[in-house]
C-alpha cells in the first residue's frame, strides 16, 4: 500500500487534479502497482481502473456572487487615486522648478502646494493660468 502514494501522485500530475480526487479500483491494485510511466497511468484511466472523484459543491453556472458593498469596490477608487498621484506629482514638479528659477517666492510656493493638495487645479494648464494672474516676481 505504501508505494500506491507515489502512483497516486503521478496520476494526479498526469490527470491534472489533486491527490484526493484520485480513486483506485481495489480489485485491480496489481495493475496499478506495475504502472511506472505517465502513459501507463493514462491507459489505466482510459480503462476505468483509475477514476477521478466528481466535483462537490457549487457548479460554475451557480457561482456565488461576492458581496460588493462600500468596502469591497476597489477598482474605481484605485484608478482615481493613481490619477490624483500623477497629477499632483506633475504640478509639484512644475512649481518646484519655478521656485528654483526664482519665478515665484516661498510664500506663493507654499500656497500653491496647499492648493495642489486640495485638488484645486484640474491640470497643468489650469495651474499656469492661475499663476499667470497672481505671480509675484522676486529678484
Amino acid at each position: 500500500m505504501k508505494n500506491l502514494n507515489k502512483r497516486k501522485a503521478l496520476a494526479s500530475r498526469v490527470l491534472g487534479v489533486g491527490m484526493n480526487k484520485i480513486i483506485f479500483d481495489i480489485q485491480r491494485l496489481e495493475e496499478i502497482k506495475e504502472a511506472i510511466t505517465k502513459q501507463d497511468i493514462r491507459d489505466l484511466f482510459a480503462e476505468g481502473i483509475i477514476r477521478i472523484r466528481p466535483a462537490r459543491g457549487r457548479q460554475t453556472k451557480e457561482k456565488r456572487r461576492t458581496n460588493r458593498k462600500a468596502g469591497k469596490i476597489k477598482r474605481k477608487l484605485k484608478l482615481r487615486k493613481t490619477k490624483y498621484v500623477i497629477l499632483t506629482r506633475k504640478l509639484r514638479r512644475y512649481i518646484k522648478d519655478m521656485k528654483v528659477n526664482n519665478k515665484i517666492d516661498h510664500h506663493t510656493y507654499a500656497d500653491l502646494r496647499k492648493k495642489i493638495k486640495s485638488k484645486t487645479f484640474k491640470d497643468l494648464a489650469h495651474l499656469k493660468e492661475h499663476i499667470g494672474g497672481s505671480v509675484k516676481k522676486t529678484k
